[in-house]
């Protein structure tokens, strides 16, 4: 039985430079303090914003970026069970359709940086995203997955629930 934790509700935004290079912030708050991570946030639920709606606003926010919600992709709904052991995730992957020309000025929540797949790899990245995240990213970015994820067993236990093909 999964311990009763709170749950929480994000996106994540994975935007691209022109040149293909990833946009990542290094965080400076928890959660994933000290690690590279995509943009994103939590939903402010109390007003009832969707998903697509706080993947719009946070681009903003942290990055300066003014998309609009056809500019985003949605291409991964993950469930992660009791992460860093005390909370619950609900969180929705959103690929931006439109680069970004250049660096974001650095925010309170971290600094930012341009880099490649291939270095990111090698990069301090939370272990969900190294197990599970980037894969989806890699694999399913122009389509749709559904998957949850254990945390509270190591390796982290990745489940695909739906995949829906390219159309």
């Amino acid at each position: 039985m999964s311990p009763t934790l709170p749950y929480k509700v994000s996106v994540l935004v994975f935007i691209e430079n022109t040149a293909g290079e990833q946009l990542l912030l290094l965080r400076a708050k928890q959660p994933n303090l000290g690690v590279w991570t995509p943009i994103g946030g939590k939903l402010e639920m109390a007003t009832g914003e969707s998903p697509f709606e706080c993947a719009v606003r946070e681009t903003e926010e942290e990055t300066g970026l003014k998309v609009r919600p056809e500019d985003l992709h949605l291409f991964a709904m993950i469930a992660e069970k009791a992460y860093q052991g005390d909370t619950h995730w609900l969180m929705f992957l959103f690929r931006c359709r439109k680069p970004i020309a250049g660096l974001p000025t650095d925010i309170s929540e971290g600094k930012f940086g341009f880099f490649s797949r291939e270095t990111i790899r090698t990069m301090p990245i939370p272990e969900t995203d190294k197990a599970a995240l980037w894969p989806i990213f890699d694999q399913y970015r122009d389509r749709f997955v559904s998957l949850r994820a254990d945390c509270t067993v190591s390796p982290i236990k990745i489940t695909v629930e739906q995949i829906t093909p390219a159309s």
